[in-house]
This record gives C-alpha cells, structure tokens and sequence, in this order.
C-alpha cells in the first residue's frame, strides 16, 4: 500500500469515519508521494443524501463542541427522515 497515489470513494458510509480510515491507508509509513482523494456521487441517489447527511450531523457536532449551550431541541426523527427520502430539488 505505500505505492498508492490515488483514493477513490464511490460508495459513501453512513460512518465518515470509516472513509478516513481508507484515505490514510495510503499514507502509510514509506509513502513518499502524494495522494489524491477523489469522491464520485451521482446526482439524485441516496449516496448523494448521504452526504448532505454527513455535512448536517458535522455541522451540528461543531455547533455542539463549539458552544455548549447551543439546543438541539429542533432535531427530531421527522427531520432525517423526511431528508433522506425527500425528492431532491
């Protein structure tokens, strides 16, 4: 592995976490060049939702850790529910 130059990820997970994980498998000890991340999602698919997911519950944590008496009061399982299978638009 420490020949890769190039990451592509097609099949976003619901943990972004474990997508980190397979990125800095190529920045394993003895690789000298760089690597490159590349993200393919079609418009209009559940991966694409995913995503815009990913990028709310990001938000929200930073808004959380940022400042602690930030309330998630508004956050109800109507929200993701109704953003995971909305048409998009």
């Amino acid at each position: 592995m420490t020949e890769a130059d190039t990451v592509i990820l097609y099949d976003p997970w619901w943990n972004p976490a474990v997508e980190r994980q397979a990125m800095d498998r190529a920045h394993r000890i003895g690789q000298e060049k760089p690597v490159f991340v590349y993200r393919l999602v079609a418009k209009g698919t559940v991966e694409e939702k995913i995503l815009s997911l990913q990028a709310r519950k990001q938000a929200l944590a930073d808004a959380l850790l940022s400042n602690p008496d930030t309330p998630i009061a508004g956050l109800f399982d109507e929200d993701i529910l109704n953003d995971l299978f909305a048409p998009l638009g």
